[in-house]
């Protein structure tokens, strides 16, 4: 079962797990669970996607529940008339707030874009940045005698391929468990020590107008446990008074993106 924050006769969202893949891909053959098909079973109709989630990336993610709500929210997706509000854990301490606006070269899928134009010019990549708060613990990673993180909360205007990851690493501040972009050695550090297992990042709020009703919506995700350990162990647990604390009841597989 999965954890359904809104539903009404033309939405339904829900606060997809780290791990879970939205939709049925060839690319991963081997995947018994997807939300989609979890979400179209646990409300007995079908959804319709209009945006997705990263598989290692937990939070709020919308479907419609006709393929016409659907157009009418992918407008809205593809004209940037929403706010999407991720959180997410970076090596180091990342303090104040910029808006960076770094574009990027498109990531192409050895398997799925093997067919595709390499050589396009990189895209206009823009994300607001703010740090919350920092910690500091005795524990070496590396060349450190301590371990540093940082909470930072993310709105990005636009919505290119690992965006908010490719963006944190471009200020030298990696999001914790980000394998492909990423620090190894400290992805092990905050796993073995601090439970961090899973790519840190979380869509935390998404806000919109409802596409039918034209009345105003804010979605909030709840944190899973990988989320809520780490909170605790570096004093967080008031920092992020709007976003719930949940108890997922499905296993979350691990990501090897």
């Amino acid at each position: 079962m999965l954890e359904i924050i809104y539903q009404d006769q033309w939405l339904v969202a829900v606060n997809k797990p780290s791990g879970w893949l939205v939709h049925r891909s060839w690319l991963d053959r081997h995947e018994t669970r997807f939300v989609m098909q979890t979400v179209r079973d646990q409300i007995g109709q079908h959804v319709f996607t209009v945006h997705r989630l990263d598989r290692p990336t937990s939070g709020v993610l919308l479907m419609a529940l006709s393929s016409e709500v659907a157009r009418l929210l992918s407008a809205q997706f593809e004209q940037h008339q929403l706010q999407k509000t991720y959180h997410a854990v970076v090596r180091g301490w990342l303090e104040g707030e910029e808006t960076l606006d770094y574009a990027l070269t498109e990531e192409l899928d050895k398997i799925a874009d093997k067919f595709s134009q390499p050589e396009k010019a990189p895209q206009e990549a823009v994300t607001h940045w703010r740090g919350l708060v920092t910690a500091e613990l005795p524990v070496p990673v590396g060349p450190y005698q301590t371990s540093r993180y940082s909470l930072v909360e993310m709105k990005p205007e636009t919505g290119r391929k690992h965006q908010l990851r490719r963006h944190m690493t471009h200020l030298r501040h990696p999001i914790i468990g980000d394998s492909a972009h990423g620090d190894l050695k400290q992805n092990r550090s905050a796993a073995a020590n601090f439970g961090m297992n899973r790519l840190m990042l979380h869509a935390s709020e998404l806000t919109l107008t409802h596409p039918v009703t034209a009345e105003p919506l804010v979605l909030r995700a709840g944190l899973d446990a990988v989320w809520q350990t780490a909170m605790t162990q570096f004093s967080w647990q008031h920092c992020l008074p709007d976003i719930p604390r949940v108890e997922f009841t499905t296993e979350t597989p691990q990501d090897s993106e």
